[in-house]
Formats: C-alpha cells, structure tokens, sequence
C-alpha cells in the first residue's frame, strides 16, 4: 500500500469543516433573527458587532438586548449543550457497548433534578448555591453513588448500567416525594418546567462556566479517541492493544458525567440528543472516533439551535421546554433505531 493511498485527504477534510462552520454559524444567525420579535438580519449583525466589538452602530435598546443578551448566549448555550450531549451519548455507547446508552445512564440527571428541588422547595443554600450549584452538587452526588455501587459490583458495563438504573430510580423517588408532599403548585409547575429543560434562564455568565467545560472535555475525548475505536471489539481485544482499559474508561466516565453535569445543572434535563444524534453521525461519517466525535459536537449542536427555535415558535406567545420539542423528534428516531437493531439481531 503506497504512502498516498494512507494518508489523510486533508483538502476534503478542511472543506468538511468549514461547511460545518458554516451550517453551525448559520443556525446561529436564524435563533438570533427568529422569534416573536422577529429582526432583520443587517440589524442582529449591528447589534453583534455593538455587542462583541464594541461598536456604536445604529439599533434600538429593546433590538439590542434581545439580540445580543438574550438570543446570542441562548442559541450559543444550546450549541455547546447539544454538542457536549451528543459526544457523552458516543462515549458511553462505545464504553458500554450498547448502542441505547445515553448521557443520563449515570443517574446525572436524576442527582440533579433532586439538588434542584431541593434549593427551589426546601430552601437549601438559598441565594448562595442557586439552582445551578444545587443541581450540580446533586449531579455529583448521583454520579458518587452509581460509581459506589458499580465499583463494588466490579465495575463491568453491565453492572454500571444496572447501578445507574438503581440510582437514577432512587434519586426520582426522592425528587418526586419532596414535589408532592412539599411543593406548592406554582412551585411543582417551575420544577416541571426545569425538568423538561429551558434556555431562558441562560445569560453569559453561564458561558464561561459551559465553554470551558466543553471544549476540555471534547478534547480529553478526541485524545481517546483510538482507545474509543478499541473498545467497540471489547475491553480484553483493547487490552491486547495495549490500552490502559481501566483508567481510560474511568478517565472517560468522569468527563463524560462532568459535561453532562454541567449542561443539566445549567439548562435542566434534555432528553434522546445523547442518544439519538451520535447514531445519525455514525450513518453521516462512518464509527472512527477521530471523525464521529467532532460530527456529534457540531450536529448536537445544530440540533438543539433549531429545536430551541422551534420551542419559541411553535406555540405563539408561548416558549415550550426543550424538552418537548427533542422529544417529538427523538421518540420516532430512537424508534427507528429499535426497529433497526431488531432487523440485524
């Protein structure tokens, strides 16, 4: 085999890129310009130039706090969100070797449902943890106990799966009893609200809290990703390989909960983008991780722009949870998916 016919088609690979620069950058542009108030294009680009660059274009006080306060972070949250859900779904499925597996497995999103209304009913920490820090330390406290469990079990992937089955049960019981016994119905209907997930709430500063995360956290991923490509023949087969399989998959494991602790403690609970999109990136660019895993950041990311959109418009004068709106997508896509493994089983 000749050097060419192994190396890398770099121009293609560039041209791949930029076209998803692209198509990232234009769903962008239409979360800023759509929605009740609907705004030309020239003015959303005004108002980002007045915003990032410091600028004193001409654009109204309302367009510009709309524009550049509240539609840029949210649509820009929404992309690292569903980029940083897509890749954990692709590394657990490939870790766990189940092609169901998805980011909320772990019991992340239960813990954190449970931190929440903890702050929001009971009280706890008050104006100084704030819903975030709640729903992270309940994150970590789930994350805590399925690692307890599964360790103590052996730590195999049927056994963490099992684990984050019983803790996830646990932690929803407790979520649910502290809601009917305690909670007031506006009270009950702002945890559900969360629950379902919502970018409202989203300003800047929880940017510079996700952003970080996300880009390290891809970029821990993108370093494993040959390890990721050995795991999919087997924990022994990746051994054989000389792979460290233990602290790669413990590695792997605690990023993996660490993005998806982040999103939800940020945004809430967002369901089937894990587990639905790392299969349409497969079906796009083939199981390689090196090529699967930036395809999951950026789809996971055009995704939930658009299903972010869709939640603004659908229902006038109304905003849909999140939730809602990846679910009438994902439901028939992780259906789909069911009637496929079926068909090859």
């Amino acid at each position: 085999m000749t050097h060419a016919a192994v190396s890398p088609n770099w121009p293609a690979r560039i041209a791949l890129a930029l076209a998803a620069l692209v198509a990232l950058t234009l769903a962008v542009a239409l979360a800023v310009t759509v929605g009740e108030m609907a705004i030309p294009l020239p003015v959303a680009l005004r108002a980002l130039g007045n915003g990032l660059f410091g600028l004193d274009l001409p654009v109204g006080a309302i367009q510009q706090g709309v524009i550049f306060d509240y539609r840029l972070s949210r649509a820009l949250m929404a992309a690292l969100c569903g980029g940083a859900l897509a890749i954990s779904g692709a590394i657990l499925q490939a870790l766990l070797r189940n092609p169901l597996a998805e980011p909320y497995l772990l019991g992340v999103s239960a813990g954190a449902s449970t931190g929440a209304v903890c702050v929001m009913i009971l009280g706890f920490g008050g104006a100084t943890l704030g819903l975030s820090g709640g729903a992270f330390l309940g994150s970590v406290a789930a994350l805590a106990l399925v690692a307890l469990l599964a360790a103590g079990a052996g730590g195999s992937s049927d056994r963490v799966i099992l684990a984050g089955v019983a803790g996830s049960q646990l932690f929803n019981a407790a979520t649910a009893t502290i809601v009917t016994t305690l909670a007031s119905a506006e009270q009950a209907r702002g945890v559900m609200f969360w629950l379902l997930g919502n970018f409202g709430g989203v300003r800047w500063p929880d940017l510079w809290v996700a952003t970080p995360v996300a880009l390290i956290g891809f970029l821990i991923c993108m370093i494993n990703a040959k390890a990721l490509d050995a795991f999919a023949f087997g924990v022994d087969a990746a051994a054989s390989l000389g792979i460290a399989v233990a602290r790669v998959r413990l590695v792997l494991l605690a990023t993996t909960a660490l993005l998806t602790a982040t999103m939800v403690a940020i945004v809430g609970t967002i369901g089937f983008v894990g587990l639905v999109i790392p299969h349409a990136a497969r079906f796009l660019v083939g199981p390689g991780h090196a090529r699967l895993l930036p395809a999951c950041l950026v789809i996971g990311g055009i995704f939930m722009i658009l299903a972010d959109i869709l939640s603004r418009i659908l229902v006038p004068q109304q905003i849909l949870p999140i939730g809602i709106v990846t679910a009438l997508f994902g439901a028939p896509a992780f259906a789909l998916i069911l009637y496929r493994a079926r068909r090859s089983s």
